[in-house]
């Protein structure tokens, strides 16, 4: 499969199935590993590095979980590709930035992917649609296993995996779930419900995980702590927060729908329909944000004129690098805003 290949293509957990999918986006955890007796890959020289996507691009090839994988090194890439594939959440901000030999592997479907010489030599994650954090731990724990018996991971008897960050030593686990909570955000309950969390050992950040702001009403949760807890008891304690957060969202939007206010809803449902559908300039902050409030319609049976899965693909193809390759060109900024509206326009007709 070519990089180019994936700008057509849908990935799985972008499918808006699996369960309360119509408030969970998605589900992953991701592993940080480390191959034992090789310097940690921020100390590596380039002939260290390229040893190591070396060593892995060979346990990928003979893995039976990763046969029919792509390897994309790059060391070889742009920045517009680096961007387009961090835009599709498969390697982080820090991989597309960071220089050196470094390369990743991902699955036909984009569940998978394996991003090497990162601040580890690998990371390992797995995406599944949906309140999937299970599946997704049992897939890309298998996995794990696979690739461990030929490169053989550091680990310690005391401190579990080690980690080039000792905050990820343990475990090495990060689970995370992409929640949809604008009716938290709408009812103003949602900074009591962040605050709760935090209190619970779990952290919220924004679309892009660490380092992004919450934007669009989407929050992922994920744990903080990877020391002293085995994987299912992180993913069971996980869980069991996201299921009480669900059941706030659900009754706030039982709150919305009621006689008082389900005139304001509808109207700001059917206001950013209507400017999506319409719309001649648009950046990416209000594109997210107006998405947002006509997913919640959809969700709520408000509007049947377009998909779950409609609105998650143009929440990720109006970003900049993949509305630039659509276009097989650079834009500037402001022939993006145009493009984009373009392609919102052209989607939202298609989808009727």
């Amino acid at each position: 499969m070519k990089l180019d290949d994936l700008v057509y293509r849908t990935s799985e957990w972008l499918k808006g199935q699996g369960p309360s999918s119509e408030i969970v986006m998605s589900s992953r955890v991701r592993l940080a590993r480390n191959i034992d007796g090789m310097t940690f890959s921020h100390r590596a020289s380039r002939e260290k590095q390229a040893e190591v996507v070396s060593l892995v691009h060979s346990a990928v090839e003979s893995s039976k979980f990763l046969r029919n994988s792509s390897f994309f090194d790059l060391s070889e890439l742009g920045p517009l590709d680096c961007q387009f594939l961090r835009e599709r959440h498969l390697i982080s901000h820090e991989l597309a930035e960071s220089k050196g030999v470094r390369a990743v592997v991902v699955s036909d479907n984009e569940i998978v992917s394996i991003m090497i010489n990162e601040e580890d030599h690998l990371r390992l994650q797995a995406i599944e649609s949906g309140l999937q954090l299970m599946a997704a731990w049992r897939l890309i724990d298998g996995i794990e296993s696979e690739l461990d018996t030929q490169l053989r991971f550091a680990f310690s008897k005391e401190w579990g995996y080690l980690t080039a960050c000792p905050t990820n030593a343990g475990t090495g686990m990060r689970a995370s779930v992409m929640l949809h909570l604008p009716s938290l955000v709408l009812t103003k309950q949602i900074s009591k419900v962040l605050q709760a969390i935090t209190k619970l050992g779990l952290v919220a950040r924004g679309l892009y995980g660490e380092g992004t702001e919450p934007l669009g009403n989407y929050f992922q949760i994920s744990n903080q702590v990877t020391l002293g807890q085995a994987e299912e008891e992180i993913i069971d304690n996980i869980e069991r927060v996201i299921k009480q957060i669900i059941g706030h969202e659900e009754n706030a939007r039982k709150i919305l729908l009621s006689k008082g206010r389900r005139q304001l809803l509808e109207d700001k449902v059917f206001r950013a329909y209507g400017i999506l559908k319409n719309v001649r300039i648009i950046d990416s902050s209000e594109t997210v944000n107006l998405l947002s409030a006509l997913r919640l319609g959809v969700d709520l049976g408000l509007t049947e004129d377009i998909s779950r899965q409609a609105i998650n693909e143009l929440l990720i193809i109006t970003q900049p690098a993949h509305l630039q390759k659509l276009q097989g060109r650079a834009l500037s900024p402001a022939q993006r805003d145009v493009k984009r509206a373009e392609l919102i326009r052209e989607r939202l007709e298609k989808s009727k």
